[in-house]
């Protein structure tokens, strides 16, 4: 684990392997260790990046009222400081906005982009109800006593594969809740879907079939603004495909990646 210290922050990343260089974008309520799977797996022909954000993992906490901009900048300094050519980012939910976020600050640092079961934040995907309904039950779950892990809903199809179980667990037991409260904010106000017809990267989308959390339509109205996006879909698969789908998603970014040296 290597540490880089920005914008008041230090920024813990994990990084493996050598070629080109793909980022590894977390959701809400976990870090880097959610896509141990991918950095298993891909290490062998890229080098792999993955980063705990502000306030999650081993990164220290942000100041309150830390905006989207603000993570999204640390972002950009992360690449930066690797000096390994503009990266191919693979966002996952919260992760995807963060990484549309990067490419609308700092174009030059992005070579593709693997959306994950996006969103171009809550309010540019989702109905106004819904953002509503999920900002007060994740307050609401944020309020519990400390004792109760924070999981969110209909993050799996189903249960959790038996293998990342225990992972999951953790990750849900590690949530730090100040953090949380601020970045739930920073989701439920963003808006990228303004900015999703000027993307002029090579652009991946995949997507559980069964995912409640931002479901398919979410995903086509995406494929539709973004010029030239491809979506592949998964069957059975819900909102944490890396999990749910590990060795089919490896496949799908890697031979993205290498198909698009950038």
């Amino acid at each position: 684990m290597e540490v880089l210290r920005t914008h008041g922050v230090e920024v813990a990343y994990e990084r493996v392997g050598s070629g080109p260089l793909v980022l590894l974008v977390h959701g809400s309520a976990c870090d880097s260790r959610i896509w141990r799977p991918q950095l298993d797996a891909l290490a062998d022909d890229l080098t792999v990046v993955a980063w705990d954000q502000p306030g999650a993992g081993r990164s220290s906490d942000p100041p309150p009222g830390f905006t989207l901009s603000d993570y999204a900048a640390c972002l950009a300094d992360l690449v930066d400081h690797l000096a390994l050519g503009p990266a191919h980012v693979v966002g996952h939910s919260w992760g995807s906005t963060l990484a549309l976020e990067l490419y609308r600050q700092a174009p030059e640092q992005v070579a593709t982009l693997v959306l994950v079961d996006a969103y171009a934040g809550w309010k540019g995907s989702l109905p106004a109800s819904e953002v509503r309904a999920r900002v007060e039950r994740t307050r609401a779950m944020l309020a519990a006593p400390p004792a109760e892990n924070v999981e969110l809903p209909g993050v799996f199809a189903g249960e959790p594969p038996a293998e990342f179980a225990e992972l999951v667990r953790r990750l849900a037991a590690d949530v730090r809740r100040g953090p949380m409260a601020d970045q739930l904010t920073a989701m439920a106000e963003a808006d990228l879907g303004g900015m999703l017809g000027s993307i002029d990267v090579p652009t991946l989308l995949l997507w559980g079939e069964l995912d409640a959390r931002s479901p398919l339509t979410v995903a086509r109205r995406m494929e539709a603004a973004i010029p030239g996006a491809r979506l592949v879909t998964f069957a059975g698969a819900g909102h944490t495909l890396n999990l749910e789908r590990p060795a089919e998603l490896n496949d799908a970014v890697r031979e993205f990646v290498h198909a698009h040296p950038g």
